[in-house]
Order: structure tokens, then C-alpha cells, then sequence
């Protein structure tokens, strides 16, 4: 029997797909040329540096993979041992994909009544720009300049689009936490991978940073950590001897092994063994589309760690990662077996929608829980009540379902 949804849904897991004005309308005059999209072969590409990206295939979205196309390839049923690009329908692009208005009627079509919002293909630019940290946030601040023009971050509070910040620098974090936070932002997302910088690479959750995560925590702004490419495709290349470009529809077998859920899982064990949740108790850090398998393994590992180096942690890292964490699991993950490891009021529901990996009808994870046990608060809590009191925004149902 279907599972009836009569409480509100807040989706924690939405995306957009960018148009070429997204990183260009904005990009200031000493940078331009430094992101260009170019003709190869006939089709268009996004050009970083000079580089060719094949990062997202079709970069300009006017045909996309259509919601939920992958599912089958993410249950595990593939006994033609197709590949993953393989599972996708092909369709062009709808203007609910692209824009506000479209996106609200599509939002009651699906029964969602308010969602994050978060772009497609911006990961492929601090990732290209690891040496040049004025560039990384110039590009960045370029697009929160389109997405607050053409979005807002508080569309009419039901579509709370995501502003990037990245941390090459400390003040020039602080400053864009501040633009897009004196402009209605909630939420911000932050790579979940060292950032670039003139010195190297680092943690963005080690003391340099401090400031920065004290404003965080004085806003109540909730951070996202987004799967992204977190620049381990070098750690593949490696083991493999050759020199790709992180591919998420093309993968191989051991890329898969390899990296995993280790961006995720090295970000939390940074935030947490570096500090600075414990520095700033009142920073709350949401984990979207990295799954929840790596759950387990992140507090048996800081469990081990502890009992061998206590003087290394001001409290229990565990009950840090418990306080301060929260996680949205994939549609298809155990979702009792998380909640038994943190609870089910740190547990976010997200569809991925439009994606293709994602649910093609996001409601139906209630029936996935309710199969689970789970009963009906608990599975509000889960797909709207816990992001709601993370936001502090009221949650109404605004769809007749």
C-alpha cells in the first residue's frame, strides 16, 4: 500500500541546470577568457584555462538525462553489465530545469512543498583552479551574482537556492558569507575537499579558518557538504597510470573503489580531528548526496582513534560527529541502519531531482522508510521537519497532492 504524505516535504537535494550566463554574466574583466565555452568536434565544451573539460558531457544542458534514468544502475540491476551513461533516457531540457516559475508548478507536481536548490557543473571550477584562489573566487562569487539575479536564495520560501563559497581565502570567504547571507541565504555549500591557495593546498577546517567558522556559527548559516569533484581523481590516476579527468558518468570499476566515499569521510574526520567543531559547537554541517554508508566506518575509525589518542580531542569525537553532523542518504541506502548510528533527527531526506541518479518521483522514500519500520512522524521528521528547524523557516504544506 502506498504510504500517504500528509505532512509537509522539504526536499533536501535539488538541482538546477546552469546556462552559460552563469559563469560568464558576472566574471569580471581581468578574467574573462579564463572560462569559455569552445566548439570540439561539433559539440560545445566549458574551457578552463585553456583546458577542455569532459567533466559533464553536454555542459549547455539542452539534452539531459531524465530524472531517475539511473535508478537501475544504483539498485544494482545491471546483468548486461551496461554502462552507467548507458541507463540514461535522453530529453531536452524543460524550463523547470532552468527557472523559478517552472520549477514551483514541477515542485507540485511532485508534491514537494520547498527544496534546496543546488547547481549542476560549478564543481568544475574550483577544482581547475586550486592555484589561483582569485580566480576561484571571483568565478564563484560570479555565479552567486547569477543564481541570486535569476533565483534569489529565498524563493518565495519554497526554493532556497545554495550559494558556493569557497575558502582559498579566509577573507575572501568571509566576505562572500557575508554578500549572500545580507541577501536572504540559509544555506551555503562548501566542496567537501582541501582547499586551493598560492601556499597549496589545505584543510578549510584547520585554525587559518577560524574566523570565517565563527561567523558561521554567530549567522546560524547550515553548510552543506555536496558531493563534488574533490580532486582524489589523482589518487586513481596514480594507481592506473594514465591522465583522466574525474568522469562521473564514465567510471571505472576501481575509481569507484578507490575514491568511494573518502571525500566525505576525510572532510568530517578534518572538521572533527582538526577541531573546529569543537571550536564552534554551534556549527551545524549537512552531508548531501554523499550517501550514508560511510557512516559507520567514520565512528568506529574516530571510536579507535580516541581510545589511542584522547589528547588529541578537547570531547568525544563521536558525540561531536552526533551533535553537529547530519546526513542525507542516498533513495537506496539502509536508511534504519543510519538512523541507529545517529538518529533519526539528523537524518535529511533528498531526492537529487532532476538527476538521473535521483528519484524520479521523490515521495516515494516514504514508502522506503515506512518499509524500514519507520512510522509516520518519524518519517516527517525525516523529509522535512529536521531541515526546517536547521533553516529556521516555518514548513507548510503547499501542494494539494
Amino acid at each position: 500500500m502506498p504510504v500517504e504524505v500528509d505532512f509537509p516535504v522539504f526536499d533536501a537535494d535539488h538541482h538546477l541546470y546552469e546556462t552559460t550566463d552563469s559563469f560568464l554574466a558576472y566574471l569580471p574583466k581581468e578574467y574573462k577568457g579564463a572560462i569559455r565555452y569552445v566548439q570540439v568536434d561539433g559539440r560545445t565544451k566549458i574551457a578552463i584555462n585553456g583546458w577542455i573539460s569532459d567533466y559533464i558531457p553536454n555542459p549547455t544542458f539542452e539534452v539531459v538525462a531524465a530524472p531517475g534514468s539511473h535508478m537501475d544502475f544504483f539498485r544494482g540491476h545491471n546483468p548486461e553489465g551496461k554502462s552507467r551513461k548507458d541507463f540514461g533516457v535522453p530529453m531536452r531540457a524543460i524550463p523547470a530545469f532552468r527557472e523559478p516559475e517552472p520549477r514551483l508548478a514541477a515542485l507540485d507536481e511532485l508534491g514537494v512543498d520547498a527544496t534546496l536548490l543546488f547547481p549542476t557543473l560549478a564543481s568544475v571550477l574550483e577544482v581547475n583552479m586550486m592555484q589561483q584562489p582569485d580566480l576561484a573566487l571571483a568565478a564563484i562569487h560570479a555565479l552567486n551574482q547569477w543564481m541570486h539575479e535569476h533565483w534569489s536564495f529565498d524563493y518565495r520560501h519554497r526554493i532556497y537556492a545554495c550559494p558556493v563559497i569557497n575558502l582559498g581565502t579566509c577573507e575572501g570567504a568571509l566576505a562572500e558569507l557575508e554578500w549572500v547571507t545580507q541577501r536572504g541565504a540559509r544555506v551555503v555549500l562548501i566542496r567537501p575537499a582541501p582547499v586551493g591557495g598560492l601556499r597549496g593546498p589545505r584543510s578549510p577546517f584547520v585554525r587559518e579558518f577560524d574566523p570565517f567558522w565563527a561567523r558561521v556559527q554567530d549567522l546560524g548559516t547550515l553548510v552543506v557538504l555536496h558531493t563534488s569533484d574533490s580532486g582524489y581523481q589523482r589518487h586513481v590516476n596514480e594507481w592506473e597510470g594514465v591522465q583522466r579527468e574525474f568522469s562521473p558518468f564514465l567510471p571505472t570499476a576501481f575509481s569507484l573503489l578507490c575514491i568511494g566515499r573518502r571525500p566525505i569521510m576525510d572532510s568530517v574526520f578534518s572538521a572533527i580531528a582538526h577541531g573546529m567543531l569543537s571550536r564552534f559547537p554551534g556549527v551545524r554541517l549537512a552531508s548531501v548526496e554523499n550517501g550514508s554508508d560511510w557512516v559507520v566506518r567514520v565512528i568506529e575509525d574516530l571510536q579507535h582513534i580516541y581510545a589511542k589518542m584522547p589528547q588529541d580531542f578537547s570531547e568525544d569525537p563521536v558525540e561531536v560527529f552526533r551533535r553537529q553532523v547530519y546526513v542525507n542518504p542516498f533513495w537506496e541506502d539502509p536508511v534504519d541502519q543510519l538512523a541507529e548510528l545517529i538518529g533519526v533527527d539528523h537524518i535529511l531526506f533528498g531526492s537529487d531531482w532532476p538527476h538521473p541518479e535521483g528519484l524520479d518521483q521523490p515521495l516515494s522514500w516514504a514508502e522506503h522508510c515506512a518499509r524500514a519500520g519507520f512510522g509516520r512522524d518519524d518519517i516527517a521528521r525525516m523529509m522535512g521537519g529536521n531541515l526546517a528547524e536547521l533553516l529556521d523557516v516555518p514548513l507548510a504544506r503547499a501542494t494539494s497532492r
